[in-house]
């Protein structure tokens, strides 16, 4: 089946059984509140088994006897009429330390960025970050609004294990790592909060929409 690009909103087919809704760069509040809006009303659809809302994009995957033919235009209409109005947000609040061996990358940021570390950090935490999506690893929230003064490259070299809880910037990008992992993204700090336990209910206490604040903490 051919990608659908009549419209800045592209429909590609993954195979015979999923759809990705797909909108270009840049990612933006508005448009992510528009594809959760949709995500929500598709998850009531009987045409659709999951829905996994991205960013800048939408993944469906078919139920068995959807009428697949039938579904790129109907999504579209769909699209032009999800409402992005703005919804109250739950505010959750993250302790961080930061610098040091929390934030082993903290003065290389600071550098690329012409800025002082405490700067940086004052910067960070100024900020109030929306969630975009959750994605790359169980509970890793992906975070909007990250001061563009702060904007630095991923690092050259992976690392091969992130410590659990590590705060860290990749490129225009801010994040916490919720399990120890490999990654690329620069650490400027740490924190205790639990962003992703199995055994809880719900497992990620973030969900996409949600608005998070970094509280500088002081080193133990």
């Amino acid at each position: 089946m051919q990608s659908d690009s009549t419209s800045p909103l592209a429909i590609h087919w993954l195979g015979a059984q999923a759809l990705v809704l797909e909108l270009p760069p840049p990612a933006t509040l508005d448009r992510q509140r528009r594809i959760w809006r949709l995500a929500e009303q598709l998850r009531a659809d009987t045409d659709f088994r999951e829905v996994i809302p991205g960013m800048n994009n939408l993944t469906l995957e078919l139920r068995p006897g959807a009428n697949a033919s039938a579904l790129p235009a109907r999504l579209r209409r769909l699209w032009q009429r999800a409402d992005g109005a703005e919804e109250a947000a739950r505010v959750v609040e993250i302790p961080v330390r930061y610098g040091g061996r929390h934030g082993p990358d903290l003065e290389i940021v600071a550098r690329h960025c012409g800025l002082a570390p405490d700067e940086v950090v004052a910067r960070h935490s100024a900020t109030r970050y929306t969630v975009f999506f959750l994605g790359f690893q169980p509970g890793f929230a992906y975070l909007g609004g990250l001061d563009p003064a702060l904007t630095a490259p991923r690092r050259a070299t992976p690392r091969q294990k992130v410590p659990a809880g590590s705060v860290a910037i990749g490129g225009s990008q801010t994040g916490i790592y919720p399990t120890a992992s490999p990654g690329g993204w620069q650490i400027i700090g740490r924190s205790d909060a639990v962003l992703f336990d199995p055994a809880r209910q719900p497992p990620c206490p973030l969900r996409p929409g949600d608005t998070v604040c970094f509280i500088p903490q002081e080193d133990a």
